[in-house]
């Protein structure tokens, strides 16, 4: 029996450094900020899970939460179907395929904070283009003053700057798909919709599952365009989770109840990406015994 090299764990071991001072460590800190009461940098109390309590007890949270998981819903209801259409639209092969790459790509170059910038000119009924011709078009559009036109703003904005990362998944993944099975389903006289339903969609599982957990976590988390475009405003309508947070960490300077709040945000997440990877799992395992049966 061929003897293991032991040696070979110190290749991983630059990871597992950086891992501990990115994560494991920064994620210890806050927990042990979850369970005390920091009066000033030498004086805590231990308070044990009065925070977690308080945290879960607070309206405002619970608020932020719908708020959050009706924008992330939205964004996955709206750019997935979105990505792929666009990934099908594209050309596969040749100068076009490259140039029309790069114009799909261009949006995801641009840095979070200048997308907000951008969007809060674009807006704008006096300058903006949007804005401009809403107005024109006679449609009461103001972002600042109404929270549906604000919700719907950020939701666009959103769905502008991260659509083509799902519609570059789902072209990688398309282009991955092996020329025999167009050629068998146009020997079989296979209509489009066929094709696509029982040839390019099952191959696309792997990328659209990668794409969902993207999105959703990326969206989830969202705080910079948001903040940039309306200020969690007017009133509470774009005020999502991660907002929420940095309000009660750096506005309000709760160090405990924002700690947490980490926490319960943090296994929020988690929670709701397990959910989604097992119910994805199981659609596309009934998509594969469909095919096959």
């Amino acid at each position: 029996m061929k003897p293991i090299n032991q040696r070979a764990w110190l290749l991983v071991l630059p990871v597992v450094i950086c891992v501990a001072f990115s994560a494991i460590l920064p994620l210890m800190t806050i927990v042990n900020y979850s369970v005390q009461d920091i009066l000033s940098p030498d004086r805590r109390v231990f308070v044990g899970t009065e925070w977690y309590a308080a945290v879960l007890q607070d309206e405002e949270l619970h608020s932020a939460l719908l708020r959050q998981i009706g924008f992330s819903l939205a964004v996955l209801a709206i750019e997935i179907p979105l990505g792929i259409l666009l990934a099908l639209c594209m050309p596969a092969t040749g100068w076009r395929a490259s140039a029309v790459l790069v114009i799909i790509a261009l949006s995801l170059l641009i840095p979070w904070n200048v997308v907000g910038t951008i969007w809060q000119v674009f807006g704008r009924t006096d300058i903006g283009l949007m804005g401009a011709a809403l107005t024109w078009l006679g449609v009461q559009y103001q972002y600042t003053g109404d929270p549906l036109d604000a919700w719907l703003t950020v939701l666009v904005m959103d769905v502008w700057h991260w659509t083509p990362l799902v519609a570059l998944l789902c072209y990688a993944g398309l282009r991955a798909i092996p020329e025999a099975y167009y050629q068998a389903a146009r020997i079989d006289g296979a209509t489009r919709w066929a094709v696509f339903r029982y040839i390019q969609l099952p191959k696309l599982r792997g990328v659209l599952m990668i794409a969902v957990l993207l999105r959703f976590m990326d969206s989830f988390m969202i705080y910079t365009e948001p903040f940039v475009l309306t200020g969690g405003g007017p009133g509470n309508a774009t005020t999502f989770l991660s907002q929420y947070l940095t309000q009660k960490a750096v506005g309000q300077f709760d160090l405990g109840p924002a700690a947490a709040f980490s926490i319960v945000y943090f296994l929020i997440i988690l929670l709701l990406c397990f959910v989604l990877y097992n119910w994805m799992q199981r659609a596309g395992t009934a998509t594969q015994e469909d095919v096959h049966g």
